[in-house]
């Protein structure tokens, strides 16, 4: 693990509040272990791409971007920015809405490479929601991330995640908050996008960057966990899985009702 960064960005009063609060939270509920964190670009435009397999990483995650001298900008969803106090919050340290399904989707992709191109680093979840891979490997990414980086010329970094889960474990209703866990993360080199750039951006074009960030993420996440991804990446539509929402949320009724 390298020494972490000086912070190089004015925080203002929300990044300050919002650390002041979750920083001491993290510490003692993690105990974290950081990989190449020297990978992160300590200035300039980047988009992360990283896994997502809990509720908490977002928090997570930011704890080692923030301990490295960034920070994130999230795509996050367009409803929390209508939440009492965390939509002031939100807005006050310039994250980024999506409109998922809607006519407004597209304002995303503008809004994160005009954050990009202000020398912001954007933060991406390929997947567009936690995993639905069974044992929690990436699942086929969607060309948001991919999109963000060839319209503006920034780099992909990769990060992988692992532990995150056994503090909330996806669509789980309660934390397992003690006795602290531990949280596995490991940063990778830029993804080799560059002979994909000044070219027509195409779907065939987007899908190959897209290819080229998830086998980067899962390699990362292999290294972490010391074991090898299923050969064929997940597809929840091929699966047949729900793509928002719980996906077990059907299952979980009926074994509710059952049990009374």
């Amino acid at each position: 693990m390298t020494k972490p960064r000086k912070m190089g960005e004015r925080r203002g009063w929300a990044w300050t509040l919002a650390i002041v609060i979750l920083k001491p939270l993290l510490v003692t509920l993690t105990r974290h272990s950081w990989t190449d964190g020297e990978k992160i670009p300590a200035h300039g435009g980047v988009v992360v791409a990283a896994n997502h397999v809990s509720h908490v990483d977002p928090l997570t995650y930011a704890h080692l971007l923030h301990e490295y001298g960034r920070l994130p900008r999230y795509l996050a969803k367009a409803a929390l920015f209508d939440v009492f106090f965390v939509g002031t919050i939100l807005r006050a340290t310039e994250q980024i809405p999506v409109y998922r399904q809607s006519a407004d989707a597209s304002r995303a992709l503008s809004a994160a490479v005009d954050s990009v191109e202000k020398g912001r680093l954007v933060f991406v979840y390929p997947e567009g929601t936690l995993t639905r891979q069974p044992e929690l490997w990436p699942m086929t990414g969607k060309t948001g991330a991919a999109h963000i980086s060839l319209l503006s010329g920034a780099p992909v970094v990769p990060i992988a995640q692992w532990g995150a889960q056994n503090i909330l474990y996806p669509y789980a209703s309660r934390p397992k908050l003690l006795p602290p866990k531990p949280v596995y993360a490991k940063v990778g080199d830029p993804v080799a996008l560059d002979d994909l750039r000044g070219k027509e951006i195409t779907p065939q074009l987007l899908l190959e960057a897209t290819d080229r960030i998830m086998d980067a993420i899962t390699g990362l996440l292999e290294d972490i966990r010391g074991e090898s991804a299923p050969p064929e990446r997940f597809d929840p539509r091929k699966a047949g899985v729900r793509l928002t929402g719980n996906p077990n949320e059907r299952e979980q009724r009926r074994l509710r009702r059952k049990h009374g």
